[in-house]
């Protein structure tokens, strides 16, 4: 993992901390992190650049956002049971409620949507492939 996606990580948990449910959604909180490192990891390691990393908190849905240079769009990959690695946009698809991305002038956004226990699916929730 590099310094980026730890000090990602650290970012996110410091702030996830300071949400109402963090505390009694143990278990959520980690899953938000992993994406959060898978998200990070796949910037840096297919866009070889850097990343940015947004949360956004709109009372429903916690979003997770990185942005990278590269205006490729993120591919699945269909990896076998022997593979090492390829699954970081598996792993984001099964934790999150969904996940999409967007081109930018200078690279693109890769968002997902988690719902926190206990609160309504939000009506902009995407489909699990990232669509409307």
């Amino acid at each position: 993992m590099s310094q980026g996606v730890r000090a990602g990580r650290r970012w996110a948990r410091g702030h996830l901390d300071s949400l109402e449910w963090a505390r009694s959604a143990p278990d959520f909180v980690d899953s938000v992190l992993l994406a959060v490192t898978e998200l990070m990891t796949n910037a840096h390691k297919h866009a070889h650049s850097d990343a940015q990393l947004v949360l956004t908190w709109d009372s429903s849905c916690l979003h997770v956002s990185v942005h990278d240079a590269s205006p490729e769009p993120p591919v699945p990959a269909d990896r076998g049971l022997d593979a090492t690695g390829g699954r970081g946009l598996a792993i984001v698809e099964a934790l999150s409620d969904s996940w999409e991305h967007h081109p930018q002038r200078d690279g693109k956004t890769v968002t997902a949507c988690f719902v926190p226990p206990g609160y309504p699916a939000p009506d902009h929730a995407l489909s699990p492939d990232g669509t409307t």
